[in-house]
């Protein structure tokens, strides 16, 4: 990342003794954030996370949105995820900069740039009605440097299909199980591996479903140890997550 570099350079000029330390001092107490008014850049976002900051689309203006990515492309980031736009957004941006918009997931990559993927993430869904929180999932896995393995429409309802997945499964370094109506799709993947499972419940159900809620509390009263809940319809999170334990296990590999 550029931020990164911008630090090493501070860092060098000091070893070197053409910057004093207070000079240095106030360059990288200049360079935290960015202050638009509406909004405040975090450009180390990238040298405490590895990550640019993710900008959450949704409730911002095209204007606000066009802002801060040209705040962070002038800070040399890449591979910036917009997430929760629609595509007429998408087309908005896309006349300033470069961009890849994935409809399903409603997730946009800014400036974006090849990365190589490592480790493996499966994410799998209950049923179809899921994909959406699921690509969330799995393109922000991919945009961060992992290998992802889809395994859509393997749900309880027909248990054979996830058991013809078993080998994509047991080799995984994270599971994402995405499901809606009861979610008892993490619960049965918790119970086959051996690598965390983050599940994520999605608001897909019939009337007692309660727009996801019903799912929710199935999955954190799972009995399958090693298994982990994040927010209804957050597939971004657990995207996120999934790159973090995944990575983890390749830095020590």
């Amino acid at each position: 990342m550029a931020v990164k570099h911008d630090i090493l350079s501070v860092l060098q000029e000091v070893r070197d003794g053409t910057l004093s330390p207070e000079d240095a001092l106030l360059r990288l107490k200049l360079a935290p954030f960015e202050d638009l008014g509406y909004a405040k850049v975090d450009y180390h976002r990238a040298v405490r996370q590895g990550v640019p900051e993710v900008i959450y689309g949704q409730s911002k203006t095209t204007e606000q949105i066009r802002g801060i990515l040209e705040s962070m492309r002038r800070r040399g980031c890449i591979n910036i995820l917009v997430t929760r736009i629609g595509p007429d957004v998408a087309e908005a941006l896309k006349e300033q900069f470069p961009l890849r918009y994935e409809p399903l997931a409603r997730l946009a990559v800014a400036l974006p740039e090849p990365v190589q993927s490592r480790g493996s993430i499966v994410v799998a869904t209950g049923g179809t009605s899921d994909m959406s929180v699921a690509e969330e999932a799995a393109i922000t896995a991919e945009v961060l440097g992992n290998s992802v393995t889809r395994l859509y429409d393997v749900g309880v309802a027909g248990l054979h299909r996830l058991l013809s997945n078993l080998e994509p499964l047991m080799s995984a370094r994270a599971v994402v199980a995405v499901a809606g109506m009861e979610g008892a799709l993490a619960s049965v993947v918790g119970g086959l591996v051996d690598c965390p499972v983050i599940a994520v419940p999605t608001s897909v159900g019939y009337g007692a479903s309660l727009g996801g809620l019903s799912a929710l509390l199935s999955m954190l009263n799972s009995c399958a140890s090693g298994t982990s809940v994040v927010n209804i319809d957050n597939g971004f999170g657990a995207g996120f997550l999934a790159s973090r334990i995944n990575q983890m296990e390749s830095a020590e590999s």
